[in-house]
């Protein structure tokens, strides 16, 4: 089921982007193996919690191992894309790289998830989310004025610049390969992704309408009308009222719509006014309140709500935003299709579960994978 509905993914395991961006194309249909680490298999071996690893098969293999690396070549005759998280160069020193897989399967899209790149004085080195928004420009216009950039979570490279562009830069190699018939690398890094997604504020910069001074400006919190406001509970709202028929909304669910003391809505210097006055009046009702106030208004204003709250939010249980899967609540796959709609995503496998059947499949007799196991090679 799905659009990906036939395309064969070969995962080996990763943390955070490379497990993301698998999740995606296995949501939205693609057979999905797993390459656990063979050690990590076995009867005491439990299927982890985690979302980014549904809807997967899990084969335990050593890649260390001259024979693992036989297997994972044998996978990748058949497979339409194959995804690594290592560091650059590891692949070739295992024997698994892009030049060896094109020998056994010209087709395959071989995507490599990193966060510096393929090259660059930075390739060679670790770094976390935080490093790769740092280096990008992502991290320093994000946090309050005068104070130091606050990082958020590690959505914005992680997940967003890297696990999401490497599912796009797979799904542009697997259209292109339709026309020339060949696979082609896909480099994933994470500083690309991330700065790649501050595009919109370099086009506001050239405007001359972003100011580096963080804190300051439209959409970091600057703007009064564009921030989070303390409610009579002690929690917080969200408002987004950027246009002025909006803005105008928003004063009409305040009860401000006839006070002649505030500024005007694009007046900074009349910004610390209008800030002081819309955060009295939040703090007058709370977060349920003013929820009630703005609801099917164009104000766009919305509760702050925290993860465990977010699936019971009216709108995103009528939409089926989230899902159970396995007894763990988490989003729903995206986006959706009308034609070749996805099916409800399988839990995480137990690692290894699936080393058997893969095996069989590639044509190992039973005694070749009793041997390949307790040699260390097959978990």
């Amino acid at each position: 089921m799905g659009p990906l509905d036939g395309v064969r993914v070969i995962e080996i395991a990763s943390l955070a982007p490379a497990p993301f961006g698998c999740m995606i194309l296995s949501d939205l249909g693609a057979d999905v193996l797993r390459v656990d680490r063979a050690e990590s298999c076995g009867p005491a071996a439990v299927a982890p919690p985690d979302p980014l690893g549904r809807g997967r098969r899990s084969i335990g293999l050593n890649l260390k191992d001259p024979e693992g690396i036989g297997v994972l070549l044998r996978l990748a005759e058949d497979a339409d894309v194959l995804v690594e998280g290592f560091r650059p160069g590891v692949t070739e020193r295992l024997g698994c790289g892009p030049a060896d897989c094109a020998l056994r399967n010209p087709r395959l899209v071989y995507a490599r998830m990193t966060g510096w790149g393929q090259e660059g004085p930075l390739a060679a080195t670790a770094g976390h989310d935080i490093d790769y928004i740092g280096v990008s420009g992502a991290l320093h216009p994000i946090g309050r004025a005068g104070q130091r950039p606050v990082p958020p979570l590690n959505l914005v490279a992680d997940f967003g610049g890297g696990g999401m562009l490497l599912a796009v830069g797979v799904l542009a190699a697997l259209l292109e390969r339709e026309r020339s018939g060949l696979g082609q690398v896909v480099d994933a890094a994470m500083v690309d992704g991330a700065a790649l997604l501050t595009s919109f504020l370099h086009g506001m910069r050239a405007a001359g309408a972003w100011r580096d001074e963080r804190g300051t400006n439209l959409l970091d919190g600057g703007a009064p009308f564009y921030d989070t406001y303390e409610s009579a509970d002690g929690r917080h709202v969200a408002v987004g009222a950027l246009e002025p028929k909006f803005y105008a909304a928003l004063l009409a669910g305040l009860g401000l719509a006839d006070d002649q003391g505030l500024p005007g809505q694009y007046d900074r210097a009349g910004w610390p006014v209008l800030r002081a006055r819309l955060a009295e009046v939040f703090r007058s009702r709370s977060q349920a309140e003013w929820a009630e106030v703005f609801a099917g208004t164009d104000a766009c204003v919305a509760p702050v709500l925290g993860p465990a709250e977010a699936p019971a939010h009216p709108h995103n249980a009528a939409r089926g935003v989230f899902i159970d899967v396995g007894g763990v609540v988490q989003p729903a796959p995206a986006p959706r299709f009308g034609r070749t709609a996805a099916g409800l995503p399988e839990p995480p496998p137990r690692p290894g579960a699936d080393t058997d059947a893969v095996l069989a499949g590639l044509g190992y007799t039973a005694t070749q994978i009793t041997a390949l196991r307790t040699r260390g090679v097959a978990g």
